[in-house]
């Protein structure tokens, strides 16, 4: 059987395969979660098509994704992968390209809480970031060879870029001047959101990318490639990120404790 990392990279392929015919498609078919936000016929088609991938080479293993949840059988202190079929469905949706499966195993035998595996993949980018613990992190575009990760070394708040996600979401956090605060603070921002935001601080191109509200299907897959690439990522306190993050502030690692003061003031 292929390794773990190798089994996330064939995951990812596979869910590519199904994603991308699908973007843009005439017939793609939208309905909205009980939490009002959208699901797709490829959400549903990529989730499937990777559980049962999984129940195939790894019998004994969890799933916990986004459409379909988790398991209730009593395993859940044991080996899982973590999915989100497509992270910024939003996107997806309404024809922005910036979307991407993200696959994530966490292994307490070998990371304890964080994830020891993660595959971010956004085809309609022809982009692909994967790390394994103790293996580093790595890049590809267009599946040419694959490129070191590695964050920036800025280590001055007026001389950091930082990505973002929607100021509404800070605003329901009850940290909506805080997060102002970190933005007076840059020399540059952006909101190129969801997963880009946390790539782009593990290849150097951002120093700081941060969000109040998210799931563990949303950051698990991002943890081990942060890492890997010699940065930080916990949630907005500070606190490990672990197997129940529900905010996340990637840094290059020299920031980290400054963006923390300021987010926490």
């Amino acid at each position: 059987m292929p390794d773990d990392l190798e089994l996330a990279q064939s995951l990812a392929d596979l869910a590519d395969a199904i994603s991308l015919p699908r973007f843009g498609a005439a017939d793609l078919r939208v309905t909205a979660k009980p939490d009002l936000t959208p699901v797709s016929d490829a959400d549903l088609a990529v989730e499937t098509a990777i559980r049962e991938c999984i129940a195939r080479e790894r019998p004994d293993d969890v799933v916990v994704g986004e459409e379909f949840g988790g398991a209730s059988d009593g395993r859940a202190d044991g080996r899982r992968w973590i999915v989100d079929p497509i992270d910024g469905t939003k996107n997806f949706v309404r024809g922005v390209p910036v979307w991407a499966t993200l696959i994530a195993l966490i292994d307490p035998d070998m990371d304890g809480d964080d994830a020891a595996v993660g595959v971010v993949s956004a085809p309609a980018l022809a982009r692909r970031w994967w790390a394994a613990a103790g293996r580093g992190a790595f890049t590809s575009f267009a599946g040419g060879p694959a490129r070191t990760c590695r964050v920036s070394g800025v280590s001055r708040l007026d001389d950091a870029s930082v990505s973002y996600s929607e100021p509404e979401e800070w605003l329901a956090a009850g940290r909506l001047a805080q997060f102002q605060a970190l933005l007076g603070e840059c020399w540059r921002t952006r909101a190129y959101g969801d997963f880009w935001s946390y790539m782009l601080v593990a290849e150097g191109a951002a120093d700081i990318a941060a969000e109040p509200d998210l799931d563990l299907w949303d950051v698990a897959a991002l943890v081990p490639i942060v890492v890997q690439a010699g940065g930080r990522l916990t949630a907005i306190d500070g606190q490990p990120s672990g197997g129940t993050v529900r905010s996340a502030l990637a840094t290059n690692g020299l920031l980290h404790s400054d963006v923390v003061t300021l987010l926490n003031a």
